[in-house]
């Protein structure tokens, strides 16, 4: 078995990355239907169409390596998409408290990315990559624009949801956004 250098660890870096940012290309607008905010719903909408530019970004960076994107799952990432597919689905959760948990699954999300970008950047640096440092490095400054503006959102809405009297049970089910009732017994 041949022993991986670091080209190799950055390219199965981003493969895991690529896999990373087309979940989310398909949970994002999940996220945004189940929001309650107008404001939470727009930004989850204007992720959505940014993280498409990630997704491209990585594509061109897999291009230029002369490498196939495919073939890595990222497993972190699946695990913190199906958090957030728990906070909407969770019955108990509605308006501004379900906003507030929604941006805490999306801020964990966008930490992860951080780390990840911040990785794979600094391989590309050593690795002598730089139009990659700089594909990747506009990508890290716009997940840390992306983790202030849901800091800046959850200000107000967790504020709200503080101020709540959350009473599931008098909520109007067309209240719910399309939420499915779960049957209990």
């Amino acid at each position: 078995m041949e022993e991986k250098d670091l080209r190799d660890l950055y390219i199965d870096e981003l493969r895991d990355i690529y896999n990373a940012e087309n979940q989310l290309v398909k949970a994002l607008p999940k996220m945004a239907k189940a929001s309650t905010s107008a404001d939470l719903r727009a930004g989850f909408e204007g992720h959505l169409e940014q993280t498409k530019g990630h997704v491209q970004r990585l594509e061109e960076i897999f291009n230029a390596l002369g490498e196939k994107p495919t073939g890595k799952k990222c497993k972190g990432m699946e695990g913190l998409v199906s958090e957030g597919a728990e906070m909407i689905e969770d019955e108990e959760l509605d308006g501004a408290v379900l906003d507030a948990g929604l941006i805490s699954a999306a801020q964990r999300v966008e930490h992860y990315e951080m780390a990840a970008y911040g990785c794979v950047r600094t391989f590309a640096e050593v690795l002598g990559e730089e139009e990659a440092v700089s594909l990747l490095e506009k990508t890290l400054n716009e997940e840390r624009e992306t983790d202030e503006k849901l800091t800046t959102l959850a200000e107000s809405i967790n504020v709200e949801a503080a101020k709540s009297d959350h009473a599931p049970e008098a909520v109007a089910p067309e209240a719910r956004n399309g939420r499915k009732k779960a049957a209990r017994a």
